[in-house]
This record gives C-alpha cells, structure tokens and sequence, in this order.
C-alpha cells in the first residue's frame, strides 16, 4: 500500500477486495485499530466480512522527540488524517488509558488518543474505545496476557506469515480484532431477533 504522507510506513498491507461476498449480503466493515502514542502511534486495518477477518495494512507513525510537542501532535494529526483519507474506514477502535503508573507516559498516551477522536470525527467514523484487558480477553481468550501471546494470537487470527512486529502494530491490530469480533456477534445478534 502506497502512502502519501510523510513517515507512516506500512508494515505489510494487501490490498485484496471482500469480493462477491459482500454482494451476498455478509456484513462488510473496514476497522481501524489506533494504539495511541505520540512518539509510536500503531495502528491496523482490518476488513470484517461477516465473521472473517482480513488484514489490509498495519504499520507506525512517528514523530521525532526532539521536536516541539505541539509539532509532534500536529503531525500526528496530518497523519492520521491522511490515514482516515486513504483507508476510508467505517469505524475506528481506541485503546483508553484506565490506569498509567507514569503520568507523563498517561499525558502522552491522552494527547494522542485526543488527535485520533478528533480525525476520527472530522472523518465522520464512529469511534469505540477499549481497555487494554478488554482487548486482551476479546483476543487471547484472558485480560491478563502478556504482549507475546496477544502478538501470537494477532497472527493466528488474521492468518499473518509471521508476528506483527512492533508491539504497536500487534496492539492496534488487535484493537481492530477486539472491535471487529463485537461488532460480528452484534450482527448475528441482529439477525436472529436478539436485539435490534
């Protein structure tokens, strides 16, 4: 996947179509998972075809941290904008900060999850937020896994060569999982009368 802004590189994307599936009437959703950061902002996209998974692109934005803050989150902004642009997702999955030993990593984490709501909104795509435990339980079956076996199981669910690589890409691609996984129960739900 080509990218036309500045230091956001992919790192690894396919760019297959859902194809007749979707004209079959299987839900079709494209999620993208942001793991917040404002020197490592992760993220992944991943296409929801009924209860299949298929990954689109993953990959990190950074900013220099020799660079002024408001530089930093401006660019991040740019980027994730242009992110919002080209992947045209229909919802959008956050990680939130419940608890932080260090505030200044909180602060960080805050400052970069405000930028993504607020592309997110400009893009008009409806965002949900999840706790790192409830991301963690949706993907590798209990809240309280360690970054390896949320990594191994990223790989297995999207059928992945090998392990999402850095930390930041597996966590926003299993954002993206977490959210996905919801919303194909919610729609099951939906069909069978559940709920409406």
């Amino acid at each position: 996947m080509s990218v036309p802004w500045a230091n956001v590189e992919p790192v690894f994307g396919n760019s297959a179509q859902p194809g007749r599936e979707a004209a079959a009437g299987r839900t079709r959703a494209r999620v993208v998972g942001i793991d917040p950061g404002v020197s490592r902002c992760g993220y992944g996209c991943v296409d929801r075809l009924g209860s299949s998974l298929r990954v689109v692109c993953a990959g990190v934005i950074e900013t220099d941290p020799a660079e002024a803050l408001d530089i930093r989150l401006a660019q991040l902004f740019s980027e994730l904008s242009g992110l919002m642009e080209e992947l045209a997702p229909s919802e959008v999955a956050l990680e939130r900060v419940l608890f932080q030993m260090n505030a200044r990593t909180a602060m960080s984490v805050g400052q970069a999850a405000g930028i993504a709501l607020v592309c997110a909104a400009r893009a008009k795509v409806p965002v949900s937020t999840y706790s790192a435990n409830e991301i963690k339980l949706a993907v590798a079956g209990w809240g309280g896994a360690g970054k390896r076996e949320v990594q191994r199981m990223v790989q297995i669910l999207l059928d992945l060569d090998e392990l999402p690589r850095p930390p930041d890409v597996a966590d926003a691609l299993a954002l993206a999982i977490c959210h996905a996984q919801g919303a194909a129960a919610r729609d099951r739900e939906r069909a069978a009368g559940v709920i409406s």
